[in-house]
C-alpha cells in the first residue's frame, strides 16, 4: 500500500510516516514545511507545497497514481492564534481539505483518514468522552476539525468516500527509534515545562489544584505519539472492517487515549518514575483560560481497530527528554539544508 500524507514532515505526520514504513506501507509527503522538517520528510518522495494547491496535487497523484489513501495531517492547531486569526484556520483548514478531496475525487482516491481533535467535544460530568458526547468547540480551531468532519461525512454519504475521523487530545514523546519528534525546542505545554524545569533543577507549577479530579489538577488525555502513529496505520489497514461497522455510510469516528486520562499532578509522578529523580512542584491559582479538561474513552478503538495504548507515560517523558537532547543537532542540520536550498 502506498499513502499519502499532508504534513508528514510534522511531529505526528513524520511519526505516522516512520510507522507506515515498519508495517510495509510506503509513504509519499505532501508539506509546505511552515513547521515541519526537511530532515523528516527527505528519507520518502516528498513534496514541497500545501494541500489547497490543485496543480502540485494533481502532479502527486499523476506521478504516484498507486496512492491508495490519504492521512490528512497538515492543520494549524495553535488555539489562542485561531481565536485571533479565525480565518486563517478556516481557510488552512477547511478551505484547502476541500481542494485535496476535490483532487481525490479526480484521481480515484477513495480513503480518507483524518488526524482529528477530541478538543471538539462537550465535557461530561465524569469529564469523560465517547464518540456519541455532545460536540461544541469552543475555538475556531476546534470549530475547523468539526466542520472538515462533517464535510467528510457529507461526502462519504454520496458513496464516493471512505473517512474515518480519529479524535485525540494530547501527545507526548517521540518516535521510539528517535527518528523524529517535536520540532520545536522550547515548547509551552506542561511536559515541555516540566523538561525545563529539570534541566534548571527549579520547581515545575502546577496552575489549579482545587478542580473535581483525583488529585485536584487538572484532566489531560496524553497519548504516546507512537501509539497514535500506530492507531493511524491500524485505520489504514481496517478500512473496510470499520465501514462495515459504521452508524453512517462511508464515514466513522474513532476516539483514542488511554481511556483514563492524567492529571497534571500524575504527569509531574510519571516525570519522576522516567528520570529517577522526583520533580518538585509547586502550586499556584489556575491561569485566565484553564478548564479542569477532560479525556477519551476508546472502547471503541479496541472493538474496531484492534487498538489500545501500550507505551506508559513515563515512555513517553524517556522519549521526549532523548529526543530533546537530539533536537539541537536536528535543527543545525535542518538550517544547513535550507541554506543548500536557497542557494540552488
Amino acid at each position: 500500500m502506498k499513502v499519502l500524507i499532508t504534513g508528514g514532515a510534522g511531529y505526528i505526520g513524520s511519526t505516522i510516516a516512520s510507522c507506515c514504513v515498519d508495517n510495509g506501507i510506503t509513504p509519499v509527503i505532501l508539506d509546505d514545511l511552515s513547521k515541519g522538517l526537511r530532515t523528516f520528510a527527505e528519507p520518502y518522495s516528498f513534496y514541497e507545497g500545501d494541500c489547497g494547491d490543485a496543480s502540485l496535487l494533481d502532479r502527486v497523484f499523476t506521478e504516484h497514481p498507486d496512492i491508495e489513501a490519504v492521512v490528512h495531517c497538515a492543520a494549524k492547531i495553535v488555539v489562542p492564534e485561531s481565536v485571533a486569526q479565525p480565518l486563517d484556520y478556516y481557510e488552512n483548514n477547511v478551505a484547502k481539505p476541500i481542494v485535496l478531496l476535490q483532487a481525490m475525487e479526480r484521481h480515484g482516491v477513495e480513503t480518507f483518514i483524518l488526524s482529528s481533535s477530541a478538543s471538539l467535544y462537550e465535557p461530561g460530568q465524569d469529564l469523560l468522552v465517547h464518540e456519541g458526547s455532545p460536540v461544541n468547540p469552543q475555538s475556531p480551531y476546534a470549530a475547523s476539525k468539526w466542520l472538515l468532519e462533517r464535510i467528510l461525512e457529507d461526502t462519504a454519504a454520496t458513496g464516493r468516500l471512505k473517512a474515518i475521523a480519529l479524535r485525540y487530545f494530547n501527545p507526548i514523546g517521540a518516535d521510539p527509534q528517535l527518528r523524529t519528534g517535536l520540532q520545536i525546542l522550547h515548547p509551552t505545554h506542561a511536559l515541555g515545562k516540566m523538561i525545563e524545569a529539570y534541566h534548571s533543577h527549579s520547581a515545575f507549577t502546577v496552575t489549579g489544584v482545587t478542580w473535581p479530579t483525583r488529585d485536584g489538577s487538572g484532566l489531560r488525555d496524553y497519548i504516546h505519539v507512537w501509539d497514535l502513529a500506530r492507531a493511524h496505520v491500524c485505520a489504514l489497514q481496517r478500512v473496510d472492517d470499520v465501514m462495515a461497522r459504521a452508524s453512517r455510510p462511508g464515514f466513522d469516528i474513532i476516539n483514542l487515549g488511554t481511556g483514563t486520562g492524567t492529571t497534571v499532578i500524575e504527569l509531574v509522578n510519571a516525570f519522576g518514575e522516567a528520570t529517577g529523580t522526583e520533580l518538585p512542584y509547586t502550586t499556584a491559582d489556575p491561569r485566565p483560560g484553564d478548564v479542569v479538561g477532560c479525556a477519551t474513552l476508546t472502547d471503541k478503538a479496541r472493538q474496531v481497530l484492534g487498538w489500545s495504548a501500550e507505551l506508559s507515560l513515563a515512555d513517553g517523558v524517556r522519549d521526549s527528554l532523548a529526543w530533546a537532547e537530539k533536537l539541537p543537532a536536528v535543527l543545525e542540520e535542518e538550517a544547513g539544508k535550507a541554506e543548500r536550498v536557497e542557494r540552488s
